[in-house]
């Protein structure tokens, strides 16, 4: 029965704020919710990138052949396109928090389809610089994390991995400029409060992972047992991020 609060604040599509007919898991119209493409099998099974075959099995990409990952694996919801890419940019740059929190909901719906959330220790969400945080006025991958940690009972830790010099954005960076912007950017506060914990590091895109890998470097380097990686959305290509157009998924690295 649709109560009284709906009539007179009906709940509206987060992404283009049309008002829902009717009540679904995803708070999105149908419009919008076709436009997210939800990351499935077949996928690397360590980084979670997709494969464009659909009667692909899972297995190692080209990338992750050749390059030693520091994180267990790495997990997101869907493709950096469209629906997911309107919805995070209205709540990153358009300071809309509450759309933050229902998307940590759908990741953590998505995460506890996937995973025994149980093996995690604590919740490390991808820290900004303070000038940073300051300018923004809030951390997006805390938001993300605090949902997630809230829905499982898990600690959540914004402490412990601290972004020790500001780095340039990385919109508009390709990939080798992405990692050597980040490299040496993260450090751990009180590496004995981390020692021997299996982490999940949260953010809300994983484009190149530059950023991730440091993050999770800097993690094990203080020794923490393990780390895995959960995002909402997962970029395939540069110009998801920068304007340009360059493919960065393992069937264009092949060529």
């Amino acid at each position: 029965m649709t109560g009284i609060t709906d009539v007179i604040f009906p709940p509206r599509c987060i992404a283009c704020s049309a008002i829902l007919e009717e009540h679904s898991p995803l708070p999105f119209c149908p419009q919008c919710k076709d436009g997210i493409r939800f990351i499935r099998s077949p996928l690397c099974p360590r980084c979670g990138i997709p494969f464009t075959a659909p009667d692909d099995v899972d297995h190692l990409c080209g990338e992750c052949l050749v390059t030693q990952r520091p994180f267990a694996l790495a997990r997101a919801v869907g493709l950096y396109e469209a629906t997911l890419l309107t919805a995070i940019h209205l709540f990153k740059y358009g300071g809309r928090i509450g759309i933050g929190k229902v998307l940590g909901g759908i990741m953590a719906d998505f995460a506890g389809g996937i995973w025994d959330m149980k093996v995690f220790t604590a919740i490390i969400p991808v820290p900004l610089h303070r000038k940073r945080l300051q300018e923004r006025g809030f951390n997006q991958a805390v938001i993300l994390a605090r949902t997630i940690a809230k829905r499982f009972g898990l600690p959540l830790d914004f402490l412990t991995l601290r972004r020790q010099r500001i780095t340039a954005p990385q919109v508009g960076l390709g990939r080798e400029e992405r990692s050597v912007n980040v490299r040496g950017a993260f450090t751990v506060l009180k590496p004995e409060r981390a020692r021997g914990k299996r982490i999940l590091l949260v953010d809300d895109v994983y484009t190149t992972g530059s950023t991730l890998t440091e993050c999770a470097e800097a993690l094990l380097d203080a020794g923490v047992d393990s780390v895995a990686v959960l995002t909402l959305a997962r970029a395939l290509h540069e110009h998801d991020v920068s304007g340009n157009s360059q493919d960065i998924s393992p069937a264009a690295a092949k060529k």
